[in-house]
């Protein structure tokens, strides 16, 4: 095996555990409501109170690849992020994470940004999002800012 496939493989090896600790995060914050669905509705908690977010998923598919509107409000909220040192990836199913937040995937219309958040009354841990955040400090050390991961199927 050369080196080439060594770094692929470690490569795909590393993705895959990724998707699975971000199924494992967002689920766990749902249970702790500490989820904020939705564009406008994230924006709305980065612009209060930035400090309480601590992990930032945007999504989208190929449907949704040519909304010029959704292309600015996620440039916005990428930049806001960064400004914030708050980590974020980006996932490409956007149906796949609407009913992992959601109670119905057909009630969540916008299901385009997701925030996870610290709950008021203290610090809310999970062994998984601090693999979340190591992967995208690695990643922004590769120059990959807003890396992409795949929610692993049903």
């Amino acid at each position: 095996m050369t080196l080439e496939e060594v770094l692929i493989q470690k490569s795909a090896e590393r993705a895959q555990c990724t998707g699975q600790a971000l199924e494992e995060v967002l689920v766990s914050a749902k249970d702790n409501q500490s989820l904020t669905v939705g564009v406008y509705e994230c924006a709305k908690v980065m612009n209060l109170d930035p400090d309480s977010v601590s992990f930032c998923v945007l999504a989208t598919d190929e449907q949704f690849e040519c909304d010029i509107a959704l292309q600015i409000h996620f440039t916005l909220i990428q930049s806001f992020c960064f400004d914030n040192d708050i980590s974020i990836v980006r996932v490409s199913d956007v149906q796949r994470l609407a009913e992992l937040v959601g109670d119905k995937a057909e009630q969540l219309e916008d299901a385009h940004c997701v925030l996870i958040t610290n709950p008021a009354e203290g610090s809310w841990e999970d062994p998984a999002l601090e693999k979340l955040h190591l992967f995208c400090e690695e990643s922004r050390r590769l120059n990959d800012w807003v890396p992409e991961v795949s929610l692993p199927g049903r």
